[in-house]
């Protein structure tokens, strides 16, 4: 599910003018003063989760303003927790990770007298022992600085982790050959989908997942392209994935026509027929895109694990049948933050190529090649990553 770009200058600012507070630091009486050109930022904490491979992920971005009057390039960026290198990223890591704000292409260089966030996924063995505290190294270089002064070090970005504990839940799908399409935690319609809402910038997609489905040939739909029911995943049941209770209904859009997104969707319709459950403790589970008058909820509703809440659709800001699914902190489905979470049993019945094969599969109606895995990977309690075939269990 993506949304137009909001390039507003003032929220722009806005977000620059809150790095440079949140970097201030009071100095100690003797303290070395050194030209810190880039000022390091951390505004959401990550919350450590097990994914589908098994180890521990911490998802969150690094903040960059540049504060010179020329382009800095970043040529390495370690990551440290308690002062120990946890992960270290190269020029060509940085270069497909670090964007402008409120762009989507990737690069190495902060502009001058601007802001970019770099987005990173901290991957950690699971018998790890969690660090306290992260922090940042990076190697740059800054045209601005006096000769034999471009090359420089700077360490910021301190972040304690989140700690809250993450909600263990059912499926919110059943069956089997479902693709975890842009989940978590590179893809990039997901995961680095910031956006400037009401004044603050948020990561409301930092877990979702597109869920799609093949056909046992390996379609992802049979039939005309334009029509939603060729969808193998088209009709298909949404479920409860646990005890909650209903804080938002959308009801009544249309369908769309799949193989093109539509224009002019409004902001409070680009998540088409959904439902938003509140699961406590500021959890909020959002289900997106469900057919016109499937929805058998209403605000206020309690629901119990595992009920029928609606039907899989192609409504709202959507080129084809898929259940939009994520977490959040808050009730609205973009001004919050993603939360992750964990489901509590499926297996992993093989991978695909990658982003391009399954997009070129689904533009094309093509067979998705599918690497299988046999015997079946059995996972408890875990995220599914990105790009994998999964079966839920029928309960």
């Amino acid at each position: 599910m993506n949304h137009p770009q909001l390039l507003i200058s003032a929220l722009r600012v806005l977000a620059i003018v809150a790095l440079v507070v949140c970097s201030l630091v009071a100095p100690r009486a003797g303290a070395q003063e050194n030209l810190t050109p880039l000022l390091l930022a951390v505004h959401d904490a990550p919350v450590p989760f097990t994914g589908s491979d098994g180890r521990i992920h911490l998802v969150y971005e690094l903040w960059l303003l540049n504060f010179s009057s020329a382009d800095a390039k970043v040529e390495k960026v370690e990551v440290l927790g308690d002062g120990a290198v946890l992960q270290s990223l190269d020029a060509a890591a940085i270069s497909g990770r670090l964007q402008p704000a409120g762009m989507r292409e990737a690069s190495d260089t902060v502009a001058k007298g601007s802001l970019a966030l770099l987005f990173l996924d901290v991957s950690l063995e699971p018998t790890a022992v969690l660090p306290r505290q992260l922090s940042h190294r990076l190697a740059v270089h800054i045209n601005a600085a006096p000769l034999g002064y471009q090359d420089m070090s700077e360490t910021g970005g301190i972040s304690v982790l989140d700690q809250r504990k993450v909600p263990v839940m059912g499926p919110p799908l059943r069956g089997e050959r479902f693709v975890s399409a842009d989940s978590c935690c590179d893809a990039t319609r997901h995961t680095r989908a910031a956006l400037p809402v009401n004044g603050r910038v948020w990561v409301a997609q930092r877990y979702a997942v597109d869920w799609e489905q093949l056909d046992a040939q390996g379609h992802i739909y049979s039939g005309p392209r334009e029509k939603p029911e060729s969808y193998t995943i088209f009709g298909k049941p949404v479920f409860a994935v646990c005890d909650a209770t209903v804080a938002a209904v959308v009801d009544g859009l249309p369908e769309q026509t799949p193989g093109t997104y539509p224009t002019n969707i409004p902001l409070n319709q680009a998540d088409g027929n959904s439902v938003i459950l509140d699961l406590g403790g500021q959890r909020y589970a959002m289900y997106a895109h469900m057919q016109p008058g499937s929805i058998k909820v209403r605000k206020g509703d309690r629901v119990k694990a595992g009920e029928v809440i609606g039907l899989v659709g192609n409504s709202g800001n959507s080129v084809a049948p898929h259940l939009h699914f994520q977490l959040m902190n808050g009730p609205l489905s973009l001004g919050s933050n993603g939360f992750p979470y964990e489901i509590d049993s499926f297996q992993i019945t093989g991978r695909t190529p990658g982003t391009k094969a399954f997009d070129e599969a689904e533009e094309k109606g093509t067979p998705l090649t599918v690497t299988a895995l046999t015997p079946a990977l059995q996972i408890k309690n875990a995220m599914p990553l990105d790009q994998l075939v999964i079966s839920f269990p029928l309960r």
